[in-house]
């Protein structure tokens, strides 16, 4: 029971205009698209100025209406309409279901439209939906500030990761090859967790562009900077020259797992060649420990070779004896 106006529901169409001929049925269409009712108790039918009683008049099959005799082309069918199905909602009317009657949390991904792989959702400026275009594989998503729809953008850093190596198990050397391109005039090599598998010196290695190992003399300037040495240990400057490696470590680097080396390694235009008498320059800098107790120690090393030959690529090996596993090296390329 209601009080005041009953709630008028169903989706209420008028048929088509329908032409009569001999014949008592007809077929039922909305916009030249056929139609079928719900049942024959669920439309109005008005012939010759008429109203039609359901069933008695005239039944309905499918889109198919029939009268209870066939007509004549004198007679007028008025209109048809449809009711819908008044005890359901039926199919709303185009365009007028609200947000207040869909459900919270109701929409389901598989009901949204589909869209372009890697796009996001924003706003524009008038409020509504955009997908905000895929970007390139390493880009992050930079805000254009208020107003301003996000997009996807290159790193801003002034370091671009360009290789990584890691030692998984105890091996005699790794290669980093092919870090130097054209790209960029500065570089920035990072390690840490360098351990010998026995008493051995650091001895990396420069390859040429074809990754093979450099033997033009290496001369290698250390300095002690802080730390603490046993009596028996330099705390001076060293000049070491080798054709076979650079000479890193001031003293035997530990097999301890507790020590270890760790350090950085600057290279300037390494792919840059000056012709006789060039020389490759690069700086080390390096903390940590060596085999006798209490033996820590910072050092810095300025390192040239001379050599026309541009650098490719670096290895890292020791004196003698393996590398333990854990040792990680990562190359950056520095934007100017």
């Amino acid at each position: 029971m209601y009080i005041g106006k009953t709630p008028t529901v169903g989706n209420f169409q008028k048929c088509d205009a329908i032409t009569t001929s001999a014949t008592a049925d007809y077929t039922l269409q909305v916009s030249s698209v056929n139609v079928s009712p719900e049942s024959v108790n669920h439309m109005i039918v008005s012939l010759n100025g008429v109203i039609q009683a359901p069933t008695t008049a005239y039944t309905v099959s499918g889109a198919t209406l029939s009268f209870a005799s066939a007509l004549t082309s004198a007679d007028v069918i008025d209109f048809v309409l449809l009711l819908g199905n008044v005890l359901d909602v039926g199919t709303p009317t185009d365009n007028t279901v609200a947000t207040a009657k869909i459900q919270d949390d109701a929409v389901t991904l598989a009901k949204m439209a589909a869209g372009t792989d890697g796009n996001i959702i924003s706003y524009d400026a008038s409020g509504n939906p955009v997908a905000i275009a895929t970007g390139t594989a390493g880009h992050f998503l930079k805000s254009q500030g208020a107003g301003a729809q996000p997009v996807f953008a290159a790193s801003s850093s002034d370091f671009v990761k360009i290789a990584t190596v890691t030692t998984g198990s105890s091996v005699a050397e790794v290669d980093m090859e092919g870090c130097f391109t054209s790209t960029y005039t500065l570089y920035q090599l990072r390690f840490q967790r360098l351990v010998a598998g026995s008493a051995a010196y650091f001895y990396p290695v420069m390859l040429n562009a074809s990754n093979v190992a450099m033997t033009d003399t290496y001369y290698s300037k250390g300095h002690f900077i802080s730390g603490e040495y046993n009596s028996s240990s330099p705390n001076g400057p060293n000049s070491l020259n080798a054709t076979t490696g650079i000479r890193l470590t001031n003293d035997n680097n530990s097999n301890r797992a507790a020590f270890g080396t760790h350090g950085t390694m600057d290279f300037f235009d390494p792919l840059l060649t000056l012709g006789t008498g060039s020389k490759q320059t690069f700086r080390t800098l390096l903390y940590g420990g060596a085999s006798s107790s209490n033996l820590f120690w910072q050092t810095n090393w300025i390192v040239y070779q001379d050599t026309t030959t541009a650098y490719g690529g670096i290895k890292f090996k020791m004196s003698s004896g393996n590398i333990e596993a854990g040792f990680t090296a990562t190359m950056y390329g520095i934007k100017t």
